[in-house]
């Protein structure tokens, strides 16, 4: 049956070759919930309802409605899902497919990483890293419990937030499959490490990374740059845009103004107390109307959590130290905090929805990669290779290395930023990003952006 958006007239002009050919323009129109295409190689399909089903969710898919996403589509998925397609198929193809110079290499990329087998290679890093996890957990415990020095139950709490460290690494990777050999499991490790031991939901990651994914470092579609009223990476968030994701307007008010104005002074206390959000945002979630995968499990495993770890705080002599152990085991993720911002909030952002014709261009403007040495790959859990996470992200943490030198090729190729910073420059890099907005925010009589036509000609994307 003809979509009623499709004119009959272009139907029949376009079967002379015995199939049916839509536009681009065309395809634009089918860009909402209830009415959701998409194009994957040249071929459109209908994925409306798919989307309420869909295991990543229905951001990544209404995103990017309207478009090819080939490529993202790719980076998501293993070969055996597009024979899943089918059933979706609309009878349609796309008139005006093209595919660019750096697509097409990406794209031979991925096919020749599928048959090497590396997306399937986990590697014994996942076996190490459980062992050092339950070392960790075990000597804090015993600290706790069986030492009554102030001291040996600070390193205790120390001890705790590394573990919690090292953990989130661990749901990174059952969040993108990466972890376990099936999907079961994979759901298994990242509802257990996730929401029981350090009680942040898989199901709120899962929700808001594959939206970053999706749209990295868009201002208004990616909510890991939305932070006001605290922080603002760039003076386009002073317009009080509209978040895509929370569906509300990020206000930027007076207060957002004061808050904002001194970030680079509150960046590293703000990164000590994050896990506090964390908390509320899973919680938030979980009692929401929002259609949650596995809401039950997830609801139990955070339950666990805050079992178990005001048990063992509570074994703590007094309140004082109980107030200090729980400092300090944040003040510690807190590291990891900054290293996650640091991938991010000094790369180029733009405003507006992820386009699928430019993936590999916005994950390479998007992303910046820490510069370490490999004795120092479990201390940053893979995510220093950040581009090469974004445009892999199937791939397990313990191959990235080996293949950032030919990611590097690739951007050369191309003539693509690829952006590597050792762990103090990254750091002096985003402070001077928080430094700048927040001497622009400081300006009490111009409410609107000083250089918004200078980023809207020098911001890539």
């Amino acid at each position: 049956m003809v979509s009623p958006s499709i004119s009959s007239l272009e139907v029949l002009n376009s079967m002379a070759d015995g199939k049916k050919y839509i536009t681009s323009e065309e395809l634009k129109k089918h860009n909402n919930p209830g009415d959701l295409w998409i194009s994957l190689m040249g071929k459109v399909y209908n994925v409306t309802e798919w989307a309420k089903e869909h295991p990543g969710g229905d951001i990544p898919l209404v995103n990017l409605a309207g478009q090819d996403v080939t490529d993202a589509f790719i980076a998501f998925h293993p070969g055996t899902a597009w024979k899943h397609l089918d059933k979706l198929f609309t009878g349609y193809h796309l008139k005006d497919y093209q595919v660019s110079e750096v697509s097409r290499d990406y794209r031979k990329l991925a096919s020749e990483f599928a048959k090497a087998g590396m997306f399937e290679k986990k590697g014994h890093g996942v076996i190490y890293s459980l062992c050092f996890v339950s070392l960790l957990l075990s000597a804090c415990v015993y600290g706790v419990l069986y030492s009554g020095s102030f001291w040996i139950h600070m390193l205790s709490g120390a001890i705790l937030g590394l573990a919690w460290m090292q953990i989130a690494y661990l749901g990174h990777d059952a969040g993108h499959y990466q972890m376990m050999a099936t999907r079961g499991w994979n759901k298994f490790a990242g509802i257990f490490i996730g929401n029981c031991i350090t009680g942040i939901s898989i199901a709120w990651w899962k929700w808001t990374h594959n939206a970053h994914h999706i749209a990295c470092n868009s201002l208004d579609y990616d909510p890991d740059l939305q932070h006001l009223p605290m922080l603002a990476v760039s003076s386009k968030l002073f317009n009080s845009l509209t978040s895509v994701f929370y569906g509300r307007q990020l206000t930027f008010d007076p207060l957002a103004r004061f808050f904002v104005s001194y970030q680079h002074y509150s960046y590293y206390p703000i990164m000590c107390v994050a896990r506090v959000n964390l908390y509320l945002q899973t919680i938030l979630l979980l009692i929401s109307k929002r259609k949650i995968p596995d809401r039950g499990l997830n609801i139990l495993g955070t339950l666990i959590f805050w079992t178990w770890f005001p048990l063992l705080v509570s074994r703590l002599p007094n309140w004082p130290e109980r107030v200090a152990f729980v400092l300090v085991s944040f003040c510690v993720t807190g590291i990891q905090h900054v290293q996650f911002t640091l991938n991010h909030f000094a790369a180029d952002v733009y405003v507006g929805p992820p386009k699928g014709n430019d993936w590999f261009e916005k994950q390479t403007s998007g992303t910046i990669d820490i510069a370490c040495s490999s004795y120092m790959d479990w201390f940053f859990g893979g995510l220093q290779f950040q581009l090469e996470h974004h445009l892999f992200p199937r791939l397990p943490r313990w191959h990235l290395r080996s293949i950032s030198p030919i990611v590097k090729d690739l951007c050369k190729k191309h003539n693509l930023p690829y952006t590597s910073l050792s762990f103090y420059d990254a750091n002096v890099a985003t402070l001077k990003t928080l430094r700048t907005a927040a001497i622009e925010a400081r300006d009490l009589t111009n409410p609107a952006p000083q250089n918004l036509l200078w980023e809207a000609f020098n911001t890539h994307g």
